[in-house]
């Protein structure tokens, strides 16, 4: 993304949103304002933004509900969303919808500019060409590396948020090798995931459902219990 970044500020309070717009046009990013899920809508039909920064508890039409169309409509936008601290079912049902990451109230300015950061160069990674043969398949699924999308067996998309991909492509890079959840973290590229919290097998969980024939009785990202997974898959590039 070479050129200035956008960022989509969605909540409820006026000053909270004043505060991270502020922020951010400070730090060179383009930020684009909104207090409520209608006026978040009509932005994305004027232009997408890179990265949507939303609260999950608004008025109406809550962060959720946006989330999940957000992730089905534009794929390749990143979501971070903003919780209450200590509401985990909100962290959960968050990551379930297709959030890429999560950030608790209160919050330091800067770990949000960090968390937008890792989440750009996530998104970032998948604009260089990828080799040739970048097409991998994961069961009846194919993972395209140039387009970072995945598809079923008629070819159509399957959405998939960025942190997925990394994920599938970590997995498709290391087959049959046991991953514990530091070296996912680590090579998915992730800083943001907390090691004590259990987000990353919530994102297992919501992949398997895109990519196994029996997600309840996986057979291609297996669990080795007290380890980590392992990609056991006859993955072919």
């Amino acid at each position: 993304m070479a050129q200035t970044a956008t960022l989509l500020v969605v909540d409820d309070e006026p000053e909270l949103v004043e505060i991270l717009q502020e922020y951010f046009q400070g730090k060179g990013y383009h930020v684009v304002p909104a207090l409520n899920a209608a006026a978040a809508r009509l932005q994305f039909a004027q232009r997408p933004p890179d990265v949507m920064v939303l609260d999950i508890h608004m008025p109406g039409e809550d962060g959720l509900s946006l989330a999940r169309w957000c992730r089905e409509h534009h794929p390749r936008v990143g979501i971070i969303m903003l919780t209450t601290a200590g509401e985990v079912v909100d962290r959960i049902v968050g990551l379930e919808m297709g959030a890429d990451d999560y950030i608790p109230k209160p919050f330091d300015l800067r770990e949000v500019l960090a968390r937008v950061k890792g989440l750009l160069r996530r998104l970032e990674d998948g604009e260089p060409p990828a080799p040739s043969h970048g097409r991998i398949r994961f069961g009846a699924t194919e993972l395209d590396l140039n387009q970072r999308k995945l598809r079923d067996g008629a070819g159509n998309e399957i959405a998939i948020t960025s942190m997925e991909f990394d994920l599938l492509k970590t997995f498709s890079d290391n087959p049959n090798r046991v991953l514990n959840r530091d070296q996912l973290m680590e090579l998915a590229h992730n800083k943001g995931w907390d090691v004590f919290d259990r987000s990353i097998d919530l994102r297992i969980m919501r992949l398997r459902r895109k990519i196994e024939a029996e997600p309840e009785k996986p057979e291609i990202i297996k669990t080795v219990r007290g380890v980590g997974y392992m990609y056991v898959s006859d993955c072919r590039r």
